[in-house]
């Protein structure tokens, strides 16, 4: 079962047991499915690899907005933004810790032998990360680790 299947399952389970929430954010990710298939000159079928970049997007705007409604003091905005979250981290992979994305930085770093290099460094060791970390850490996260690796010496 792919991926996109099993979202659609889930949201028909979901529909019968009249769960709004999972429902809706189901429903809300398989757009924004149907809307990559469609972007561009022609419609394409995604992979899981391309679905799990979508679900990744999708979690990533959730999380940024429910930040966005607590700063405003929009705390029941925040609460839905923060499930809505939490349903798509269900069928993300294992999310990699700080300790994790910092081994993995160092680790590469050191394949790489840029250690010298300093900052200059850092788009070559984003390149061979980012495919390693794809859906499993926020790039983000993950740039601030190798930035502070490679200034610090």
């Amino acid at each position: 079962m792919t991926l996109k299947e099993r979202l659609r399952s889930d949201l028909t389970t979901a529909i019968k047991a009249r769960d709004e929430l999972r429902s809706s954010t189901l429903r809300m990710v398989l757009t924004a499915v149907t809307t990559e298939e469609v972007a561009g000159k022609e419609h394409r079928e995604l992979t899981d690899e391309d679905v799990l970049t979508v679900l990744t997007r999708e979690g990533k705007k959730r999380r940024e907005a429910a930040e966005a409604f607590g700063d405003a003091g929009r705390e029941e905005q925040a609460a839905k933004e923060r499930a809505e979250s939490a349903v798509i981290a269900e069928y993300l992979p294992q999310q990699l810790d700080q300790a994790e994305i910092e081994a993995l930085v160092t680790q590469t770093i050191d394949e790489l032998g840029v250690r010298a290099d300093g900052p200059r460094a850092i788009g070559r060791v984003m390149g061979v990360l980012t495919p390693r970390t794809k859906g499993r850490a926020d790039g983000g996260a993950v740039a601030a680790v190798v930035k502070a690796q490679l200034t610090a010496g």
